[in-house]
């Protein structure tokens, strides 16, 4: 059987730095039942210092990074030649950017692909139960396996990992699952609980968002006056955006999830004096604020952000449930972050919320509406195994794992 590496039909091309090759993988959609299940492509971006031979790929150790999310892909980098794939080409590394199963040219999934293929929701629900971190490890360890053949050592087989955000739950699922076939592992901002529903992570997330609010309001304390104005706006109009979503009072404080980002706090408020000043002048918030809105949040683009974002910590047979929205019911939390207008006291700085996802997401984003039954199966959904083995992660051997987490993380 002929190398992945010697197939000269994989397309390739250079950027400042690298060369970089374009490859596809068959993997089973289905991995407990492989020889029966349907099949996926999964796209990988490998990149090589230019001068690099087909030989040394066959020699070089890989290293493979798993993108944040769930529910997006890896970007082509403009160049090889700065950043952290610099920094791995000058410790002897080639590296993979895998676009993970549904992402990218992956496979990727929207409400469009999905009627595409499924007639009924429940046939789509169980399709999407496939995309977790289980399967997408998986797919890297095929990867893996078929990229490293013919290699006698052990220790030259083994991968080498770097994970952001969601990467780093894949990377402790892919150390619970295959903790020989990893030499190293490095985590950024994504370190996950290792519970087996995300109930305690909304009860300890909530405050966090709120002393985050405060914050954001000490520093631009007049958006207190223009938040009400444009929330009270917002409650008694219907808004739609450029791309027919609405923009409900809700939605609106969604915004709240670039808290946990470096100069999030400049781009709401940039959004907030937008949006205020508009309503001063025209008596509306007008299209390109309303685009500029619609642009900041991605879940129209990547459905996967919202259908499986609770799921990705559920195990053990239990399910999400609408934990954040939940959650979001308990005291103090319920008056805290009150957004019905009714309900608000006069005085009452109105909060944003963070990377969190509700029910009225699927009626407010155009491209999640069709979902809305799917996702409410997979919230309902009794998650079976386990993606995190805390007695295999205690028990690791000859792997070293670093990680770095940010110190405003939402």
């Amino acid at each position: 059987m002929k190398h992945p590496l010697d197939d000269s039909s994989v397309e390739s091309f250079f950027i400042p730095g690298a060369k970089v090759y374009e490859r596809y993988f068959d993997c089973p959609l289905d991995y407990q039942n492989s020889n029966t299940s349907s099949r996926i492509k999964v796209f990988v971006r490998h990149l090589v210092p230019p001068e690099k031979t087909i030989d040394c790929m066959k020699t070089m150790p890989f290293i493979l990074y798993l993108q944040g999310g769930p529910g997006f892909e890896c970007a082509l980098p403009s160049n090889g030649s700065s950043g952290w794939i610099k920094v791995a080409f000058e410790k002897g590394y080639q590296v993979l950017l895998m676009d993970q199963r549904g992402t990218g040219l992956s496979c990727q999934i929207s409400a469009e692909s999905l009627s595409s293929q499924f007639k009924t929701d429940e046939e789509k629900a169980e399709y999407l139960s496939h995309f977790r971190a289980d399967n997408i490890v998986r797919d890297c360890e095929t990867i893996r396996e078929q990229l490293t053949a013919g290699r006698s050592r052990e220790e030259d087989r083994r991968i080498h990992l770097i994970g952001q955000s969601f990467g780093g739950f894949c990377i402790t699922t892919y150390l619970s699952l295959f903790p020989k076939s990893v030499a190293k592992a490095y985590i950024t901002g994504g370190v996950p609980p290792l519970v087996d529903t995300p109930d305690s992570v909304y009860r300890a997330l909530y405050p966090r968002i709120l002393s985050r609010n405060k914050t954001y309001y000490k520093k631009f304390p007049r958006d207190i006056e223009r938040v009400r104005q444009i929330h009270r706006y917002l409650s008694t109009k219907t808004v739609t955006l450029p791309n027919g979503g609405t923009l409900s009072p809700r939605r609106f404080l969604q915004l709240g999830l670039f808290f946990g980002v470096s100069g999030g706090f400049d781009r709401i408020h940039t959004l907030v004096q937008s949006a205020h000043d508009d309503l001063e002048r025209l008596g509306r918030i007008s299209y390109r604020t309303l685009h500029h809105i619609q642009n900041t949040q991605d879940w129209d683009t990547n459905v996967l952000y919202a259908v499986l974002h609770e799921a990705i910590y559920c195990q053990n047979g239990q399910a999400s449930g609408w934990a954040a929205e939940r959650v979001l019911h308990e005291a103090p939390f319920d008056s805290l972050f009150e957004w019905r207008l009714d309900h608000l006291k006069e005085d009452q700085p109105i909060y944003f919320t963070g990377e969190t996802i509700y029910p009225f997401m699927f009626d407010d984003y155009s491209e999640l509406r069709p979902l809305k039954n799917v996702a409410n199966l997979l919230a309902e959904r009794s998650w079976q195994g386990r993606l995190y083995d805390a007695k295999v992660l205690n028990a690791l051997e000859n792997v070293e794992v670093a990680a770095s987490i940010y110190y405003d993380d939402m």
